[in-house]
């Protein structure tokens, strides 16, 4: 394939026909497996079609012409070569998915030992939110039936004291209770205890997701080296790509393998010449991978609304048709809707900025009818109108859908966005809670040098800038009046330049926008790495980068092309395996065990010292695994999405804070705790800077001076109390006749809240009304 192309440009049939001769005089071989049915519909379509549609036609198949056989690998060739070489393709694919399932398992039982473990041990090890997910597996599979448990989910009085909730709703659990209900009517309850099950399942996920990005460096490429290098180049940078070995139940260990077999669907809906059934199948695909990525993380919304901002871009330039663009926003909108259903009319999905943006998307779209009309220049125009317009309408959509549902479940979100972006007050305590949280900062340079290690951060980089050029390239090459003839534009300089496929313009957008979110927030990382692997693969694999290189040398031939797409990435693969099959072996040989004695030694007292129905008070962190490991009652947890759990916990937080024994006595009667727990960790906590502590945030929320040397706010006063959690353990009078110490090692203080005297019992009261 030259480098130059000219552009297939169906003005009219002697246009046509002229493109085809062109194309067949510089590439005979890619004019074999092109199909001339498709070229008789495009004359037929001619005067079918509004001018629109008809334009972005021309827009499309101007982005199609491409040098890795599409169309022969869509429609099938059966020879025995083909089959055979495509066969040992999807086999690499599961080993490397086998690899990596048994990887990261093998990483996590020697990290805990976690197979010789007692059962408390191994529950305890689900950490912080992790343990309260798992607890919901549990307790469907302790119900004497499937019917009995769902119900007891729907109608919850355990996980917040004095409160019945329907767990559904609330959080993204339907995958705890589809494994819970896949365990009962298996036949494996003899020889798989449940517990392996679960994590069995999360670890075989991971398996689908190193499959999924090896099929997008597959169909970018067009070679099955680059899902090879993708593979690889996802386990060894495991420590930037996931952190499934030590937190099992996280919402996106569940749902980024979805992720990306989403990302796998669209890069094969967009590639140019899929009959009618692979549409409608890969349609189908985006619908059900999208529901299910969805249905398992809460935060689905804000990744669905970077995912639509890429869409729209795609249409701005025109390197998306108008059915593609409505398809990709409609397979979002459905998704989101069964999702809304199966949890119970959950309103936070209704009111969601995605869906909002949707809405307003579409809706513009429909009434500028001329949008993609007029010169270059009045283009560029009308595209920053209408994009002023569809963010004014979105703006609008999602402020009155919030009125009208009265949703403020997620507005600690976008507290926590203006305050990370010095767009408000950083005072408020949930917006504090997650700016002091590393994982919620800015991406650390050691990032990108572990990246740089592995040979992962340099092909990316050349890759990126060159699909970025040829991006824009394109998108101005869209952007001019459609009326132009091939040979107008061709006397321009626009006739030889490198057409940008649709699918490769996605991936392009897809890694900018999400890297661009790992950046802003660390956390997020583990969605751009992940696909970072497959573009890089795709460039060093691809046609695109080695064009244009070989072309600069003046080098350039079929050959030569050929022979550097494999010899780079098995060379690659080669050099990574010398470097760090060693180190592999070395850190796989590790072994640990699991050691937490004060944790054990709190949940068995928990459990035999205390009534089934007793209500705790606590850390969310540390509450999540009482409930998994006693099944008490709970007054607050780490699921952060409502706002009165969030009013509740900054409440019963003020054990932490510098308030009388009498005001948190009331505080912690008023949620229905029986007892408290106190950590040492908290109380005396040093792992955060000052200001960051979690006293701290409470010092400040309350307007009281910090503790320790350093500037203070002028606003702040000093408190009129000592800190709960020290004092109390003072024993004094002021405390013993509201608290009864009942449990105390190194770690846990555990107190009887004790139920007050009627004749104090107003004075309790106010300050807790007061809060």
């Amino acid at each position: 394939m030259p480098a130059c192309m000219s552009v297939f440009t169906p003005v009219s049939v002697d246009a046509a026909i002229t493109s085809v001769r062109i194309i067949r005089r510089a590439a005979p071989v890619w004019l074999q497996s092109f199909d001339m049915t498709a070229l008789r519909q495009r004359k037929g379509s001619k005067g079918k079609e509004q001018p629109l549609g008809a334009a972005e036609l021309q827009s499309q198949q101007s982005n199609c012409c491409t040098d890795h056989h599409p169309e022969k690998k869509l429609r099938g060739d059966w020879s025995w070569g083909a089959i055979v070489w495509t066969s040992v393709g999807w086999s690499v694919s599961v080993g490397l998915g086998l690899l990596c399932c048994i990887y990261v398992a093998t990483l996590h039982e020697n990290d805990l030992w976690f197979s010789n473990i007692k059962e408390m041990e191994r529950e305890i090890s689900f950490r912080t939110e992790c343990g309260l997910y798992y607890s919901y597996y549990k307790q469907m599979l302790k119900a004497p039936s499937i019917q009995e448990g769902l119900s007891d989910l729907i109608h919850d009085n355990l996980t917040e004291s004095k409160r019945t909730i329907n767990l559904l709703q609330r959080m993204n659990i339907y995958q705890e209770v589809f494994l819970s209900v896949l365990y009962r009517l298996l036949p494996i309850q003899s020889y798989l205890e449940p517990v392996y099950f679960y994590i069995y399942t999360v670890f075989s996920l991971q398996a689908v997701y190193v499959i999924a990005l090896y099929l997008t460096a597959w169909l970018l490429s067009g070679s099955w080296l680059a899902g090879t290098l993708t593979g690889v180049w996802y386990i060894l940078n495991r420590v930037d790509t996931t952190r499934v070995e030590f937190t099992i139940s996280l919402r996106e260990n569940w749902s980024l393998p979805f992720l990306a077999l989403q990302v796998t669907a669209i890069t094969c809906y967009l590639r140019p010449q899929l009959t009618a059934l692979q549409q409608k199948v890969m349609v189908w695909l985006m619908y059900v991978t999208t529901f299910c990525f969805c249905l398992t993380w809460q935060f689905n919304q804000f990744i669905l609304l970077v995912q639509a901002l890429i869409i729209y871009t795609l249409d701005c330039v025109d390197f998306l048709t108008t059915t593609q663009v409505t398809t990709l926003y409609l397979v979002q909108v459905s998704s989101l809707l069964s999702v809304w259903l199966l949890q119970f009319c959950n309103s936070m999905i209704l009111g969601s900025l995605v869906l909002s943006f949707i809405v307003a998307a579409l809706f513009i779209r429909h009434c500028q009818s001329g949008l993609k009309t007029g010169s270059r220049l009045v283009r560029l125009g009308k595209l920053l109108l209408h994009s002023a317009m569809v963010l004014l309408l979105t703006v609008t959509i999602n402020f009155l859908a919030k009125k009208a549902l009265q949703l403020r479940s997620d507005e600690h979100i976008f507290k926590f966005i203006k305050s990370k972006f010095a767009l408000g007050p950083t005072r408020d305590f949930d917006a504090s809670l997650y700016l002091c949280e590393e994982a919620f900062g800015l991406l650390p340079l050691d990032t990108l040098e572990r990246l740089a290690g592995t040979l992962l951060l340099y092909p990316y980089i050349l890759t990126l800038l060159l699909l970025s050029g040829m991006l824009a390239v394109g998108a101005l090459q869209n952007l001019r009046p459609k009326g132009v003839s091939a040979e107008e534009r061709k006397g321009a300089g626009e006739g030889c330049v490198v057409a940008l496929r649709p699918d490769v313009a996605y991936n392009l957008l897809h890694t900018l926008f999400y890297g661009l979110l790992a950046f802003s927030t660390m956390r997020m990382k583990y969605i751009w790495t992940g696909h970072m692997c497959a573009v890089a693969a795709y460039g060093v694999c691809g046609t695109e980068l080695w064009t244009s290189l070989l072309t600069t040398l003046r080098c350039h031939s079929k050959v030569l092309l050929r022979l550097v797409r494999y010899a780079v990435p098995l060379a690659m693969i080669a050099c990574l395996y010398y470097k760090f099959w060693p180190k592999l072996m070395e850190e796989l040989s590790e072994l640990r065990e699991f050691y937490d004695p004060d944790t054990v030694e709190l949940m068995t007292w928990i459990s035999t010292k205390t009534p089934k129905r007793a209500v705790f008070a606590g850390s969310m962190q540390l509450l999540a695994g009482i409930k998994l490991c006693t099944g008490r009652v709970l007054t607050n947890h780490p699921h952060y999405e409502d706002k009165d759990l969030r009013e509740r916990t900054r409440q019963v937080y003020q054990v932490y804070a510098r308030r009388s024994p009498e005001d948190v006595h009331g505080i912690l009667r008023a949620v229905g705790a029986d007892y408290v727990v106190l950590e040492n960790s908290i109380c005396y906590e040093r792992r955060h800077r000052r200001g960051c502590r979690l006293r701290d945030l409470l010092d400040l929320a309350n307007g009281h001076v910090m503790d320790g040397h350093g500037e203070n706010d002028p606003d702040l006063v000093p408190a009129s109390h000592p800190r709960f959690c020290e004092a109390i353990k003072t024993d004094t009078e002021a405390y013993t006749t509201l608290f009864t110490k009942t449990f105390q090692n190194k770690t846990f203080h555990v107190y009887r809240v004790k139920k007050k005297r009627k004749k104090s019992t107003k004075n309790s009261s106010e300050p807790s009304a007061t809060q």
